[in-house]
């Protein structure tokens, strides 16, 4: 997910804010840095990804309108503004602050991976001026970094990814009114994601996946989706790229075993699916961590 394909940046481009900067740091996260000075409404309509915002600067005149009964914002305030959610801003004051974008699926697989459940059973919970010191921590951090940079960008996206596995446990709440239908079973799940695991180096088609089920490929495939977020094609690579960065982390085996072991077809193909998912190659995260490791 690039910062151009988003409804939230989307709209801000369009208005009178000002962009200071912008990054995709890798695994559909994207970050953007924004200036306001001017008075304008601004309204956000049932976009397809989440925000989390965090004022850096001013915005003690910034209203929600559609919310009276919030507080006006102040530096270190945050927002989080969930997909298909509806907010109408007044901007009466100038600010500063950070957005910080990320797609459904990403934070539909920490359900499944952090917490066991599935996505449909959480919703993520709209937010306005919320005092989290550990959240806005690691968001003011985001903010120093050079995301122009490989060793900046990676620091990003693992930065990224601790704020969501935080929003996760702290700001999701079950949807009580919703009757989940139609997915796998817990057993189901539990099984799907054991062998996938085990399998990881080795190729792995849906219908050896539905057999283990006893399922034919389409039912198991729709229930798949629905109850992980994603594709089983698209989580199989996510969960490859998962155990490479690990291996990279931890080992000092060569690219090419971890390439191997981590179920892609060459060193090549490893290294373009890593560098497109993470914006750099394998060699430069094993440095960056060893550099952040040594730290």
């Amino acid at each position: 997910m690039t910062t151009a394909a988003l409804p939230v940046y989307d709209t801000l481009t369009q208005s009178r804010a000002e962009l200071e900067r912008r990054a995709s740091l890798g695994d559909g996260l994207s970050a953007a840095l924004w200036r306001r000075t001017q008075l304008e409404d601004t309204y956000y309509n049932r976009p397809e990804h989440h925000t989390l915002s965090l004022y850096l600067e001013g915005g003690f005149e910034i209203v929600r309108r559609d919310r009276p009964q919030c507080q006006h914002g102040a530096p270190g305030k945050l927002c989080v503004l969930p997909a298909e959610h509806e907010s109408d801003w007044r901007v009466n004051g100038p600010i500063r602050f950070l957005h910080l974008y990320f797609p459904t699926e990403q934070f539909d697989a920490l359900a499944v991976t952090l917490l066991d459940r599935e996505p449909r059973e959480l919703h993520l919970l709209d937010r306005t001026y919320m005092d989290d010191p550990l959240l806005a921590a690691q968001c003011r951090r985001l903010t120093t970094l050079d995301w122009d940079s490989p060793d900046g960008r990676l620091t990003g996206n693992a930065l990224s990814h601790e704020v969501l596995a935080h929003l996760m446990l702290t700001n999701t709440a079950r949807r009580h009114s919703v009757v989940v239908k139609g997915g796998l079973a817990p057993w189901q799940r539990r099984r799907v994601s054991e062998l996938i695991e085990a399998r990881l180096d080795e190729e792995l088609t849906v219908g050896e996946l539905a057999a283990e089920l006893a399922l034919s490929e389409y039912h198991f495939a729709r229930m798949f989706r629905t109850s992980f977020g994603q594709a089983p094609h698209s989580w199989i690579m996510q969960r490859r790229l998962v155990r490479a960065q690990s291996l990279l982390q931890t080992s000092k085996l060569p690219l090419v075993d971890i390439a191997a072991a981590s179920g892609f077809a060459s060193a090549s193909h490893f290294a373009n699916r890593f560098r497109s998912a993470l914006g750099a190659t394998p060699g430069q995260y094993r440095r960056w961590h060893g550099r952040v490791a040594s730290v």
